[in-house]
């Protein structure tokens, strides 16, 4: 139906469209085009009264309705121009209102600050447009022309420019430079190739004529501060400037008669195109259908021959069923007696697993037994190994203890024997020189007997005089002994001391060899006294009875001990009679009666004049005090052990 319309009523149909478009548009916005003019009024009411302010100085503006953009200072002209643009554009009710508001006090309340603009152009005339000539000459693609646009509005493509006209939907912005390269003042904006495009360029032409800020006005005032615009016509694109060379190498020159011939001639292009394909459709549908109807007839044919195959299939079919009913009752007879004959094996061999079963039970609990006395026997075997080998080390130990022992008496024995021999032999040699001293004084009284008493004398004299010699030598050689003895005692001492202080952090209480403080009163029995009594506090006080008692130890005027003789021999013991003993039993118990008495025995016996802690090497299996062959002993056996992990 369209295309039956003539060309010159396809381009007023499509006007009437986009119309009904912006209509509909409108129509959506929160406000009805009836409410825009009291919309208005309102806004221009707050603008006067100053609850909208729009203008900051002599010639400082911003718009109250734009918040959010990044201009907010302008110069009245440019104000009023976005004012003017926003408020003839497509955009929502509230906007179109408030902008119409805002240019009617730009011109109404501040016309003082137009300067120099001329009366037509300061106040806003809206003057219909002018019908359109078939035979005027238009830029094609459709575009208008832009003067005296600011420098830093090109910039970016001219996106503010661009932003200002949005009502009119341009798709493209060019600033016009000279050959040379300098920018002209001048810009060119491209509207869509379409209808549609031309009716938004119609509307940007006339808009900015309406406001006398059309090319007429713009080549009668020749003004700088405000911005003109006008659709680019055949003057423009022949005039000789580099607006001119712009339109010319981007568009041609075309009434809108053409434009519609043009389109006519691509639409009878278009419409000989489709009947052609259609005329090719008709006859390949037409080579179809006889291609159809071919295989229809095949089809027909196929179908009989199937109903013949059918019908011979469903003979043969009986004939199978016939012959497998017969074979399915022969194969039902048999599997009846199949049946019997697995039944009776399955309760013959129920009957068999049922006696396996018995058997299996019966061998698993005998195997049961013997696992259980196999591992009694084991367990036996191993506490018996173990126990042999603990024995053996026992006896190995007992026998190496028994050889030291030995060795030990017999060095000691030697020792004894050699001290013996040596009194011994001082005591023949003080017993000689008596017995020649008394000889001597016998021989001086026997001078008168006819003895030779100066011979005798003088033999006795050298006699004596040896012996003495002898037994000088050997008090030497006793000195000399037993200065060596003490040397090898403090030796002995001051390795025990270094190995003593080498082994503190090697040994621990649970080896066999550790370090005994001998003379240092126990805790544990204070704190086991202590805590019947004094309850969470024990350890506190246990703590502190220690340490008093340990200080008592300490005293030198405090010595709790009596001299008994037993035999030839005198020892010292406890006073069990001393006060300060007697109130410890009596407050604190027994135990820790035994610990205060322990400490002072193993203080008097190893530091009586110094009274303070002494460390000594200690048997802890035994509970006696280790010679040094069994600490070297546990040392090495240690040392051993830790190569062999």
């Amino acid at each position: 139906v369209f295309l039956a319309v003539p060309s010159w009523s396809r381009f007023f149909l499509f006007c009437l469209i986009r119309s009904r478009m912006e209509c509909s548009s409108d129509e959506s916005s929160e406000l009805s085009d009836t409410d825009i003019d009291d919309y208005a009024e309102k806004a221009y009411t707050d603008l006067k009264s100053g609850k909208l302010v729009a203008r900051f100085g002599a010639d400082r503006f911003r718009c109250p309705f734009c918040p959010g953009k990044k201009k907010q200072d302008y110069r009245y002209n440019e104000l009023l121009q976005h004012a003017i643009g926003v408020g003839a554009s497509n955009r929502a009710a509230k906007v179109k209102a408030n902008h119409q508001a805002l240019a009617s006090h730009l011109k109404t309340d501040h016309a003082d600050a137009a300067g120099s603009l001329p009366p037509r152009q300061a106040v806003a005339l809206i003057n219909p447009p002018k019908p359109v000539q078939d035979q005027e000459l238009f830029v094609w693609p459709w575009m208008g022309i832009l003067a005296n646009v600011p420098v830093e509005q090109t910039q970016r493509g001219g996106a503010i420019v661009m932003q200002q006209l949005a009502g009119y939907k341009p798709i493209r912005f060019n600033a016009v430079h000279s050959p040379d390269g300098e920018y002209t003042g001048f810009a060119i904006v491209r509207f869509n190739k379409d209808w549609i495009g031309f009716k938004d360029a119609l509307g940007f032409h006339n808009t900015y004529k309406s406001h006398h800020l059309g090319k007429t006005d713009w080549e009668a005032s020749k003004s700088d501060k405000y911005m003109f615009a006008w659709l680019a016509k055949e003057e423009d694109y022949k005039a000789d400037d580099p607006v001119g060379k712009f339109l010319s190498e981007n568009g041609d020159l075309k009434t809108v008669a053409e434009l519609q011939q043009e389109m006519s001639r691509k639409t009878d292009t278009l419409i000989t195109s489709l009947t052609s394909q259609i005329s090719a459709k008709s006859k390949y549908l037409m080579e179809l259908e006889c291609k159809c109807n071919q295989m229809d007839l095949a089809l027909q044919r196929a179908m009989e021959d199937n109903d013949s195959l059918d019908q011979r299939y469903n003979e043969e079919m009986r004939k199978m069923q016939s012959t497998a009913r017969e074979h399915s009752l022969k194969i039902f007879h048999e599997t009846d007696q199949l049946r019997k004959q697995l039944d009776e094996k399955e309760n013959d061999i129920k009957r068999r697993s049922k006696q396996l079963s018995e058997i299996v039970a019966q061998t698993d609990m005998e195997r049961r037994k013997l696992e259980n006395e196999r591992k009694k026997n084991d367990g036996q075997n191993d506490s018996l190994n173990m126990a042999r080998i603990e024995q053996e080390k026992a006896n190995e130990g007992v026998r190496s203890l028994v050889e030291k022992h030995k060795k030990e008496k017999e060095a000691a024995l030697n020792k004894i024997l050699l001290l013996e021999k040596q009194l011994d032999e001082k005591h023949q040699l003080e017993l000689d020189i008596q017995q020649l001293r008394g000889k001597l004084e016998v021989v001086k009284h026997m001078e008168g007997e006819g003895v030779d008493v100066k011979k005798r004398t003088e033999e006795l004299n050298k006699d004596l005089q040896d012996r003495i010699d002898a037994m000088e030598d050997l008090e030497e050689l006793n000195q000399a002994l037993i200065i060596k003895e003490r040397m090898t005692n403090d030796e002995l001492q001051d390795a025990k001391k270094e190995l003593i202080s080498g082994l503190v952090d090697l040994l621990g209480p649970r080896s066999n060899i550790g370090i005994r403080r001998m003379g240092q009163v126990d805790e544990k029995p204070f704190i086991e006294a202590c805590k019947p009594k004094y309850g969470a506090e024990a350890d506190t006080k246990a703590l502190e009875f220690c340490s008093m008692w340990q200080d008592n130890l300490r005293d030198a005027n405090w010595h709790p001990f009596k001299i008994v003789t037993r035999g030839e021999k005198s020892e010292q013991i406890i006073d069990k009679g001393d006060e300060k003993l007697v109130g410890l039993k009596e407050e604190l118990g027994e135990e820790v009666y035994k610990a205060v008495t322990t400490a002072l025995v193993e203080m008097n016996e190893y530091n009586a004049s110094g009274s303070y802690v002494v460390s000594e090497l200690w048997n802890n299996k035994e509970s006696r005090k280790a010679s040094m062959g069994e600490v070297v002993e546990h040392i090495l056996k240690q040392w051993k052990a830790k190569r062999k992990r």
